[in-house]
């Protein structure tokens, strides 16, 4: 079984890669029997606002572009989104990722890991909407990380251990929910 994590950030210097890396170590480290997991970073996607015009000069490679992210996450049968909160919501890059996506991830599980001021929770009310309309189950455990007391000047990441325990259960859940949807597909 393969597990998607994707780092739902593309601004420069952000705070998704290092609170992705640490999920996907954590995950690894598990030695879950039969699982692989894989760290996607929607910044290597340049992909277009969904509806937009294409200039002819780089429609060629926009529609490679678009293909191979489409591609990436049909391959995986569980996600784990990091989902950092921009004005109690999820970003705009990772709304129109998503927007390109639908049988690829449906009928698939997936689970969350916010960071912001309240650890992402508003985005992650915001992903649990938008997944739903994609045919996702969200696990109903996620692991919130705030800026406040697991960064260091909000933007050196130093999670605290307590952490952990809500990331092993959060992953408990996924591997169990991505199985169970693996019979169905």
């Amino acid at each position: 079984m393969k597990i998607g994590i994707i780092s739902g950030s593309v601004r420069e210097q952000n705070n998704a890669t290092a609170v992705s890396e640490w999920v996907h170590n954590f995950a690894t480290q598990r030695n879950d029997e039969g699982v692989d997991y894989e760290l996607v970073h929607l910044s290597d996607y340049e992909l277009p606002l969904l509806g937009a015009r294409i200039p002819e000069k780089v429609k060629e490679k926009t529609m490679s572009t678009i293909k191979n992210w489409s591609e990436k996450m049909a391959s995986f049968d569980g996600y784990v989104f990091i989902t950092p909160e921009y004005n109690h919501a999820i970003g705009g890059a990772l709304k129109n990722a998503l927007d390109y996506l639908k049988p690829e991830v449906a009928n698939k599980a997936a689970a969350m890991v916010g960071y912001g001021g309240l650890g992402g929770t508003r985005a992650h009310a915001n992903m649990r909407l938008i997944l739903g309309g994609l045919g996702v189950a969200t696990v109903p455990r996620s692991t919130n990380f705030s800026l406040m007391t697991d960064f260091e000047n909000m933007s050196i990441f130093k999670p605290n251990a307590y952490n952990e325990v809500n990331a092993n259960g959060m992953l408990d859940d996924l591997v169990l929910w991505s199985q169970a949807f693996q019979t169905i597909r």
